[in-house]
């Protein structure tokens, strides 16, 4: 891996998961090669050690380091298990805190994960607290930065029609249904955005097939649009068997907000004057 010479937050989110029930997490081996560890067993030690200190620390290990044991393929279709583990934030900060800091990209670990590590728990230990609108608001954000990186991830795996890539998502998690016929079925006006329109629920199972297509592409190294529109499709619709199997309300059967995402927006900035 070539050396990381300009500190970048983008490179640590890249490799960021966002699981079934919107919670971001991170992991090892991925992070392995991002901290530019070339043993699995020098690295190993090192989770070893944050482990330790997440434990001192009076927190659940297995709450912020969980156990995956992989299968990967060696030589001659034979397949070997693996360890790895699933990584939240605070793991990777204590990871990084662990690692050397002589090495360049552990020293811009240090600095993203203790910044980023404050801010989450911030924002975790209020969300709860928060207004639906405010969730909204909230999750609507991590959207608009997810589709921004699964646009660059596609147009590096050949996509040439973003509209189309996008719509494939929708069918695949809304059971045919294209943008428009979304933004038809709740009443939208012409340019309004359905993702201002849909509840907090909703925007959480779209971050969850935007975040999974963009590791999936990457992961498979798509690079035909055609694959890349197909990746897209069976994300949306294997997001969409797993809410059926949870007992979970489809995404076309959750309500449409009384008022946009602008429309709150705007209310704010128009609070704001009048003070």
């Amino acid at each position: 891996m070539n050396e990381i010479t300009d500190y970048n937050g983008t490179i640590f989110e890249n490799i960021k998961h966002i699981d079934e029930n919107g919670c971001e997490y991170w992991e090892a081996r991925e992070l392995q090669k991002v901290l530019e560890y070339k043993e699995w067993r020098k690295f190993n030690n090192v989770i070893d050690k944050a482990m330790n200190a997440c434990l001192c620390s009076e927190n659940n290990v297995l709450d912020h380091f969980v156990r995956l044991d992989k299968m990967i393929q060696i030589a001659k279709g034979a397949k070997r298990k693996i360890l790895d583990y699933k990584l939240t934030r605070y793991a990777c900060y204590l990871i990084a805190q662990n690692g050397d800091s002589h090495i360049k990209s552990i020293a811009l670990a240090q600095t993203y994960f203790a910044v980023q590590t404050r801010k989450m728990e911030l924002t975790e230990s209020k969300y709860k607290e928060l207004s639906e609108d405010e969730k909204r608001l909230y999750t609507r954000k991590k959207v608009s930065e997810g589709n921004y990186s699964l646009n660059r991830t596609a147009i590096n795996s050949g996509v040439k029609n973003l509209a189309e890539f996008h719509n494939a998502g929708y069918r695949g998690l809304y059971n045919g249904e294209s943008a428009d016929d979304i933004a038809k079925r709740k009443g939208l006006r012409y340019r309004e955005y359905i993702l201002d329109n849909m509840s907090s629920d909703e925007l959480i199972a779209n971050l969850f097939r935007i975040s999974q297509t963009n590791q999936k592409l990457k992961n498979d190294n798509i690079s035909n649009e055609v694959s890349a529109n197909s990746t897209h499709y069976n994300m949306g619709r294997d997001i969409r068997n797993f809410i059926k199997s949870q007992g979970g309300t489809m995404p076309e059967n959750l309500p449409t907000p009384e008022r946009s995402l602008k429309q709150l927006e705007k209310e704010k900035r128009e609070e704001l004057i009048e003070r």
